[in-house]
């Protein structure tokens, strides 16, 4: 059986689940979201497109990877799914140049590919994607996780800003400013940081931050909080291999901590 057969199967047997009732018409009385998918099986794009539809998105899909960027700094999308294998320009390369671009580089991802080992997950992570699926996958769990990416970026954060040693956050304008240069971070790098900035020296295990910043945790595990501490610290350390604010404390978690 194909891949896209198998998803379909999949399909038929959740279509009626409790998922639609809880959140079916929720973008009613609002502009429904965008969501770019690019997927090149045409089952499986159709599949995503119905799913995503039905709970209130809007969906646009591209089988290759052409025009995706040109027309999202024209109509700027709530979210991307990109698969990694497709033609021309493919997902890991659309993820590094979405993050490249200030215009987009806040915009969360999703990587929707059949390529689930744990390298290909974390790289994906590592070059910004938001979340990560592997094929063959339920429809009903595509739309818990789009959904669960989304409030994620609608929570609010504490108004007033701060600033730690070089490094300035802003909540409300969602900016960092490090040693006087604006530097681009995803929402998810984001909300980390203003976290740990405002919790100065205290420990964090990887559960806590999980609960405390993702908040829907049925679909990320631990590993995802060492990779976002990782890209914070290429962002705001001097040396990220001798951080000197986003502290490593051994066998218990992370500490953040204001430079002497």
């Amino acid at each position: 059986m194909l891949q896209s057969d198998k998803i379909l199967a999949h399909a038929q047997k959740t279509r009626h689940s409790p998922l639609g009732s809880r959140y079916h018409l929720r973008y009613n009385n609002r502009v429904k979201p965008s969501i770019f998918v690019v997927e090149d099986d045409p089952d499986i794009s159709r599949l995503v497109r119905h799913h995503l539809e039905n709970e209130g998105f809007t969906v646009r899909v591209y089988p290759t990877g052409a025009n995706v960027l040109s027309d999202a700094e024209r109509q700027r999308p709530a979210l991307f799914v990109l698969d990694i294998m497709v033609p021309g320009k493919d997902g890991l390369e659309l993820c590094r140049n979405v993050r490249q671009m200030p215009g987009l580089a806040s915009v969360p991802v999703i990587f929707l590919t059949a390529k689930s080992s744990e390298a290909d997950r974390v790289l994906g992570l590592e070059l910004g994607a938001d979340d990560y699926i592997a094929k063959p996958f339920s429809p009903r769990e595509l739309v818990a996780r789009v959904k669960a990416v989304l409030r994620r970026f609608e929570r609010p954060l504490p108004p007033s800003p701060m600033k730690v040693g070089d490094i300035e956050i802003d909540p409300s304008a969602m900016t960092l400013t490090v040693r006087g240069n604006a530097v681009p971070t995803t929402a998810t790098e984001f909300r980390l940081l203003d976290y740990f900035a405002r919790h100065r020296g205290r420990v964090f295990s990887r559960d806590h931050l999980l609960d405390s910043v993702w908040r829907d945790t049925a679909y990320v595990t631990p590993r995802s909080v060492d990779v976002y501490v990782r890209r914070i610290r290429e962002k705001i350390e001097p040396d990220p291999e001798n951080p000197r604010y986003l502290k490593t404390v051994r066998g218990a978690g992370y500490r953040f901590e204001a430079p002497k």
